[in-house]
């Protein structure tokens, strides 16, 4: 986290969180979502089974030195007693931007043989500790960074690395990845769910 966001956070602490407006496609790309967007849909649909007929984006953000920040700032809830608990956010000076994710946290780049190099989206090295496929063939990883879709330009080094044995992909139902691997693909709807309770 940036200097800058630390002193801001320690200067105001009491900024309300905003959730909605900023959202992660599963090719790695981060969207603003206006007001005009959020009242569209939502960012994703709620499973692949739903298809994209709700989904509502927004406006690509294509600002190098944006997109460089909320990399450099993009982290996860991870607090045991967080009601926001695999929740992740952008932390925008004092306020907490929770991000809708149309995949996974994380969207990997893979690099050519012989060494696969796997980067996320936010530009930071990872190492594979396992793989993971669902039922629509899609290949994730799970890494000491976190959990995340590789991209589907990326899948022919994929197929390779699997090929090869480096790779082992297990077997696991898209609906069933964010509680296993400890993430909410959705924190707006989240937080409306706390809310009615």
């Amino acid at each position: 986290m940036d200097d800058i966001v630390k002193a801001a956070i320690a200067k105001w602490p009491n900024v309300p969180h905003c959730y909605g407006w900023l959202g992660l496609s599963a090719r790695g790309d981060w969207y603003l979502r206006d007001e005009q967007a959020q009242a569209a849909g939502r960012f994703c649909a709620a499973s692949p089974e739903e298809g994209r007929q709700l989904a509502s984006k927004g406006s690509l953000l294509q600002h190098e030195k944006l997109i460089d920040f909320i990399a450099r700032n993009y982290e996860c809830d991870d607090s045991v007693q967080s009601p926001a608990k695999g929740q992740w956010f952008f932390q925008n000076g004092p306020q907490r931007v929770y991000v809708e994710l149309e995949a996974t946290p994380y969207v990997w780049r893979v690099g050519r043989p012989p060494d696969f190099d796997v980067t996320a989206h936010t530009g930071q090295i990872a190492i594979t500790q396992r793989c993971i496929m669902d039922e629509h063939g899609r290949v994730y990883l799970e890494t000491a960074l976190g959990f995340g879709l590789v991209h589907t330009q990326d899948m022919l080094q994929a197929a390779e690395a699997i090929e090869l044995g480096l790779w082992v992909p297990q077997v696991v139902h898209a609906h069933d990845l964010p509680e296993r691997f400890g993430y909410v693909r959705s924190p707006e709807t989240a937080s409306q769910l706390l809310l009615k309770k």
